[in-house]
């Protein structure tokens, strides 16, 4: 389910990386002319066209979100997935409009219940996408009888697609009323509250925003529903000052400054490589959120991926309404609680102390940073730039040339039996994780001849190759030759290389520690085949008997991988070292691990590299083992561990290797 939501959230990358544009142009044209779209005084054409320009990009979010996520999370990113969650749309919003639903129940399109009114929304153009995907999964390989067999394969897949929606459309008949006009009665009940209320329908105006219900609690408070109309009160100026205004002030402190410095958060804790592409997309979504109050680019990039962060958002949204509204600090807006209308706002007389709702604001800055930072890190919730990559995620490898990473790739998937064989592609730390048809027909000696340490069959359609810790590049490289982005490299004989012998260095020795108080193992030992065998290098073990995880040597810190089981540690000396902590705990998703380093800091002997919740690791059912490999056997010319299978202390002096 996890990496369901997570491909979501990728795929929703795809249409919220145009909402900034949209944000940008929007607040440019309301900021030349406020009244732009009110019909009052003579129209600036410069601002009408840039709003116009805008509003066609945000107006059409549920249409971007039903192509998008059809085409992301489709098997193979094909267009006709993208057709499809077109067609799912058009599908849905056409039979459940108001002229639709009114003509099926032989009524006056005024007495059509309203809720279809509001039904082309974001949620509904979500599960368009998702149906979309799905049909094109399931379908577009399939062939049908030779006399409907144009319409087989992809061309099948918008057919089956409207099909589903039909079904979807008919569920939707019955149940979207009872849900629109549940949060009608919610939000009017939640009004009577004062100060209290304003928090609530904060709370859950953040929360809705996925579904696209949000509009029907606004239509309580914002407007003529219930008899509040808060905009229309306070651009009028006939409300109440200090009350008038109470359900949008608290939405400039969170959209001006706390949203800005959440999105600095998710930055900081990026993956170093992916730092920069983060940058980008955060940059822009923050700079609409402060300076329109568009927030959509800045919260669709982690509400599915990180649903966790977003419901903490929402909290905090509420707290900020609750606090403006409790101490009658108000502001109004027009379009949105962004930088231009909160200075358009100052000019409104029933504005109420405006400015400490920028002091307001900078304490909620303080807050939201350290909330999401602790959040994001404390249960490893993979917002932008932390998700596991993938070849759409990770920066692009050359391969031209001589590239090593496309050349093994290539060979190991000829070797594996190629699309014939292969239907899918992971990694861990060291090795590949892969799904055959058959692994009875994979070249085992064809893969074991490029050099990697080895290769193990699990089941009949379960195999792994061990590559060692550049595995995620590899597994890059063939995931792009899988989706046909990079074709298969050709055998090629190459003449071979006459090498001379280098004159030896002198050698150098290597002090190591144990990581953990515990018991000291060979790497014989160890309960698992590709590290027993030292397929991936010499190296030791530790069975820990608390928590604290020690560095086995002093070097810096080369990686980290992204599930906190595993990170790679480099001497002074040259010696590549593999920290493994626990059995199959890639599977855990970084759960049990509570990291202490980053990647680049340097160490010294007894520095704490982590901490492990044992109770966590033995209730999954996994083995707590230790491992240290030596992961650069060419440069290790002897190794010595002389507290073999003896109980040692953190720390403790346990052996040592010697560098060519």
């Amino acid at each position: 389910m996890k990496a369901y939501m997570q491909r979501m959230g990728r795929s929703l990358m795809l249409p919220v990386a145009v909402l900034p544009a949209a944000a940008i142009l929007m607040g440019i044209g309301y900021w030349i002319d406020p009244n732009v779209m009110t019909g009052l005084g003579d129209p600036n054409f410069l601002s009408v066209f840039l709003v116009k320009a805008g509003g066609a990009i945000i107006d059409n979010l549920p249409v971007l979100f039903a192509v998008g996520l059809a085409l992301g999370m489709s098997k193979d990113k094909d267009g006709a997935a993208a057709l499809s969650g077109l067609v799912a749309f058009l599908v849905v919003t056409t039979l459940l409009s108001t002229a639709a639903v009114g003509a099926m129940k032989g009524i006056p399109v005024e007495q059509v219940d309203p809720s279809f009114a509001k039904i082309s929304n974001a949620f509904i153009g979500i599960l368009s996408g998702l149906i979309a995907a799905s049909m094109y999964n399931r379908f577009s390989q399939v062939k049908l009888p030779m006399a409907l067999s144009f319409f087989s394969g992809k061309r099948l897949v918008p057919i089956m697609t409207a099909l589903a929606m039909l079904v979807a459309s008919g569920v939707l008949f019955f149940l979207w009323p009872i849900v629109f006009s549940g949060l009608v009665t919610f939000g009017e009940s939640i009004s009577k509250l004062g100060a209290v209320g304003a928090g609530l329908y904060g709370f859950f105006n953040r929360l809705l925003i996925p579904t696209g219900l949000h509009h029907a609690l606004n239509s309580v408070f914002w407007f003529d529903v219930a008899g509040i109309n808060d905009i229309g009160n306070f651009l009028s100026g006939t409300g109440e000052k200090g009350i008038t205004g109470m359900y949008q002030a608290g939405f400039f402190p969170m959209m001006m400054f706390g949203l800005p410095a959440g999105a600095y958060a998710i930055y900081r804790n990026a993956r170093p490589e992916k730092k920069k592409a983060t940058a980008s997309l955060m940059i822009a979504a923050a700079f609409a959120s402060f300076f329109t109050g568009i927030t959509e680019p800045l919260e669709f990039s982690f509400m599915f991926v990180a649903w966790p962060l977003y419901v903490l958002h929402a909290i905090l949204t509420g707290i900020s309404l609750f606090i403006s509204a409790f101490f009658h600090w108000t502001a109004g807006f027009a379009f949105s609680a962004g930088l231009v209308d909160f200075v358009l706002s100052l000019r409104n007389p029933i504005a109420n102390q405006p400015y400490m709702l920028i002091v307001q604001g900078l304490v909620m800055a303080v807050l939201y940073f350290f909330v999401f930072d602790f959040a994001i890190k404390k249960f490893n919730l993979m917002t932008p730039g932390r998700e596991e990559g993938d070849g759409e995620e990770t920066p692009d490898i050359d391969t031209t040339g001589d590239n090593k990473f496309a050349v093994l790739a290539s060979k190991i998937y000829q070797g594996l039996g190629g699309d014939a064989n292969v239907t899918s592609i992971d990694n861990c730390t060291t090795r590949l994780r892969l799904t055959v048809s058959d692994t009875g027909k994979v070249d085992q000696a064809k893969i074991k001849a490029t050099g990697v340490p080895g290769v193990k069959v699990i089941d009949d359609t379960n195999i792994q190759v061990i590559v060692g810790t550049e595995v995620q590049f590899v597994a890059d490289e063939m995931n792009k030759i899988r989706n046909g982005a990079t074709p298969v490299a050709s055998e090629t004989v190459k003449k071979p290389e006459v090498k001379t012998e280098a004159p030896k260095a002198t050698a150098k020795e290597t002090e190591l520690y144990a990581v953990a108080n515990g018991k000291s193992i060979p790497i014989s030992e160890v309960q698992d085949d590709v590290f027993s065998a030292k397929m991936m290098g010499d190296g030791f073990a530790v069975i820990p008997t608390d928590g604290e995880v020690t560095t086995p040597v002093s070097g810096k810190i080369t990686s980290i991988f992204p599930t906190k089981h595993a990170l790679g540690i480099q001497t002074d000396s040259g010696i590549e070292v593999l920290l493994h902590m626990g059995l199959d705990t890639v599977e855990l998703k970084g759960a049990p691990f509570t990291l202490h380093v980053e990647e680049g800091q340097v160490l010294k002997q007894g520095d704490k590299i982590a901490t492990i919740d044992l109770v966590a690791l033995e209730a999954a059912g996994k083995k707590s083992d230790l491992i240290v490999v030596f992961t650069n056997q060419d440069v290790v010319e002897s190794y010595v561990l002389t507290n073999a299978n003896q109980t040692v202390s953190a720390s403790e002096s346990i052996g040592n290797v010697t560098v060519k």
